[in-house]
């Protein structure tokens, strides 16, 4: 129960953090386009506080949390005073009103922007993309990389760390024609230019796996059948294993990974094993049996119950990057740049099918990883709020009417012809982009229970 109600907790706050920011990029520009401002909420429904400033603006926290408003004195929607027609919205030149839609959009590319300048110049740390292995006749060895050399670059874009290597892979996924990779020996500074050969690359998939697809693996030192946990009450836990042990053999077979021990186990649900372990450098055998598990795909497998030791990468892998307060600001807005730049070909390329329409996700799956990040601590945190920031300004401007995009739209139109768009028009448009949007979350939703089933 209290999993759950910090759940809530913490995703209420995030849609809180990033509608106050939306609304009042609205609210701040409006006010200095000489707009009156007659509310502003931060969520539907009835109010729950409520306030009012000086200039008549009413502040309100509404019940039901998923979303907010900025309303305006507008004609369109209610007689207006004489003497306040000149506050009115729709009586503003059309580069005003352009200018107080696209305020919103951009307010959470800005907190996007000084999300990421936290993150800079808290300092990064990460490991160096080193090459583990590289598949036969597979795409990575086809551009001719080799077990050993790390992945300074691709498409002529600096990689420095794992994470860099798989979000310039993500930006491939879908496409077709050539990669281009730069690599380094160790210990050498010495560039070497080569390139593979993309077709459709991972187009479709549900779960991309970015760097299989390639072909190849990064470096980890070997994992060895060295035992973290137990869980408690499970098959391992019942035969007498602890934390500490290590796994020699089994049935005779020797384990030198645990990758060995694991697919050992896989495969024999429900059989009975003769498990030789070193404790304490003394070696003793107990029976283990595994229990049996059913995957989502339906197939029944062996589970004991035990976690591994994971080894510590070489230090000589480490990567740490410093930045000052001007450094740290160009990086977030650059970040920032990124990250629009890949949520707007991530759009497109769905339209195409290229990437997988099971990907776009509602707010389940937005409200489990705001839990999951928040637990993982502030930074975490922090990138995926300026992540979900990114995500909302460009959905907000797509030309859809109902959205921010549609308005501007509209008032493009007006703009170019010197006059407004009919207001016939506007509403059949309005209704198409309501029917397009609820689509749109219905779809998410579904994708949401999918994934908890």
């Amino acid at each position: 129960m209290i999993d759950i109600l910090y759940s809530i907790g913490i995703t209420l706050a995030t849609l809180a953090v990033l509608v106050a920011v939306h609304e009042f990029g609205h609210f701040w520009v409006a006010r200095r386009c000489g707009v009156k401002v007659l509310r502003f909420s931060i969520g539907f429904g009835g109010p729950l506080l409520r306030w009012n400033d000086s200039l008549g603006t009413e502040y309100a926290v509404a019940a039901i949390p998923l979303g907010g408003y900025v309303k305006m004195l507008d004609e369109r929607e209610g007689e207006v005073d004489p003497a306040e027609q000149h506050l009115a919205f729709n009586r503003k030149p059309v580069l005003s009103r352009i200018a107080v839609v696209l305020a919103g959009p951009l307010a959470n590319f800005l907190l996007a922007i000084v999300a990421y300048w936290f993150l800079f110049m808290a300092g990064e740390s990460g490991y160096a993309p080193v090459i583990g292995e590289v598949d036969t006749g597979s795409v990575a060895e086809v551009a001719g990389l080799e077990a050993g050399q790390e992945i300074v670059a691709i498409d002529g874009r600096e990689t420095p760390t794992w994470q860099a290597v798989s979000f310039r892979l993500l930006e491939r996924i879908g496409d077709t024609g050539s990669i281009r990779f730069s690599v380094r020996y160790p210990g050498s500074d010495v560039i070497y230019d080569s390139q593979g050969q993309l077709d459709r690359w991972l187009a479709g998939d549900e779960e991309p796996d970015l760097l299989g697809g390639l072909g190849l693996t990064l470096y980890m030192p070997p994992v060895v059948p060295l035992l973290d946990e137990v869980m408690p009450d499970s098959p391992a836990e019942r035969a007498g294993l602890l934390p500490g042990d290590r796994i020699l053999s089994t049935d005779g077979v020797a384990m030198d990974l645990w990758e060995d021990w694991v697919d050992y186990v896989r495969s024999r649900p429900g059989e009975s094993m003769a498990v030789l372990l070193e404790r304490e450098s003394t070696q003793l055998t107990v029976t283990l049996t595994p229990e049996k598990t059913t995957t989502d795909a339906g197939e029944v497998i062996g589970r004991v119950g035990v976690g591994v030791v994971l080894p510590e990468m070489p230090e000589s892998q480490r990567r740490e990057f410093h930045r000052g307060p001007l450094e740290a600001l160009g990086a977030g807005a650059q970040r920032t740049g990124e990250m629009v730049s890949f949520t707007v070909n991530s759009m497109v390329k769905m339209v195409q099918g290229l990437i997988s329409p099971k990907n776009l996700s509602g707010p389940i799956t937005i409200a489990k990883v705001a839990t999951t990040s928040a637990k993982s601590g502030l930074e975490s945190y922090i990138g995926f709020l300026a992540l979900l920031s990114v995500s909302l300004g460009v959905l907000n401007l797509l030309p859809i009417p109902v959205l921010d995009g549609g308005h501007l739209l509209y008032y493009s139109i007006e703009l170019v012809a010197g006059k407004p768009v009919p207001e016939r028009v506007q509403m059949v448009g309005y209704q198409i982009g309501l029917l397009m949007v609820v689509s749109l979350m219905v779809f998410a939703l579904y994708n949401d229970f999918s994934r908890l089933s």
